[in-house]
């Protein structure tokens, strides 16, 4: 179990309001509030385990066919990281934005990069309030099955000023298949299906289940923390909960060296 220190609730950004049944949550799009961590199960919709470390023929098997475990091409980091992290955001929310411009690049060189952390995303899109946010997280599902996820999902939040006012917004999206070298017509498809939308829905709804009601939130390891907070609060969250998993336990008393 691991404590964040409270401080100034500043709840800013997005009123509370209830969404349609499809897509199920409270909302609210959360800059730097400090929200309690509570202890949930998590209940995420996906087809893929990330606890367990994989032979390297499955992980490569799960690299290429992820529109049968369609989380497996939105996961950064080792499969033994002893720390698995899954964050659940909107594309249109810009605490999100600024979350995943500023502080993911450097938690991904400390951590993820390192082999300490192993980071999921899981889409969850306040509809309600984000008249684009389902949107874009189709199309970052269909980038995931072309293996150009993490690209994407660059893209979105970099023209998330662009797209995010636009009524039709279907044709912007396809311009980014072209930034991140990926076929149009196989993502026109993908966008298209019954399946992704989906998709979409039960990773959204896990999400609420796992004690998510904001965007973004981050399960960790048995915790919850709510909102874009800065990389200093990330730090001290994982560097205890690494510095947990990843001690010695000590001998008992009288026993041999």
């Amino acid at each position: 179990m691991f404590v964040i220190l409270s401080g100034a609730k500043d709840q800013v950004g997005g009123t509370r309001e209830p969404r349609p049944r499809r897509l199920r949550a409270s909302l609210a799009c959360v800059g730097r509030s400090f929200a309690p961590l509570r202890m949930v199960s998590l209940a995420l919709a996906v087809g893929v385990a990330l606890a367990a470390p994989r032979s390297a023929a499955t992980q490569n098997k799960a690299t290429t066919d992820t529109a049968a475990t369609p989380l497996a091409g939105r996961v950064r980091g080792s499969a033994a990281a002893p720390v698995t992290v899954y964050e659940m955001s909107d594309f249109q929310c810009p605490y999100c934005r600024t979350f995943a411009l500023t502080t993911f690049p450097e938690l991904d060189s400390l951590y993820i990069a390192t082999g300490k952390v192993r980071w999921a995303f899981i889409n969850f899109p306040l509809t309600s309030i984000h008249d684009n946010a389902l949107a874009a997280a189709e199309v970052a599902v269909c980038a995931a099955r072309q293996n150009a996820f993490w690209r994407v999902h660059d893209l979105l939040y970099k023209h998330q000023d662009t797209w995010a006012p636009l009524k039709q917004p279907g044709a912007f999206f396809l311009t980014l298949a072209d930034s991140a070298k990926i076929s149009r017509p196989a993502l026109l498809a993908c966008v298209k299906s019954a399946a992704t939308r989906e998709t979409v829905r039960q990773e959204a709804e896990g999400a609420e289940r796992s004690g998510a009601n904001s965007t973004p939130s981050f399960y960790i390891e048995g915790g919850l923390l709510s909102g874009a907070q800065p990389t200093a609060i990330f730090r001290q969250v994982l560097d205890s909960i690494i510095r947990l998993k990843t001690r010695t336990p000590a001998k008992p008393a009288g026993a041999a060296p």
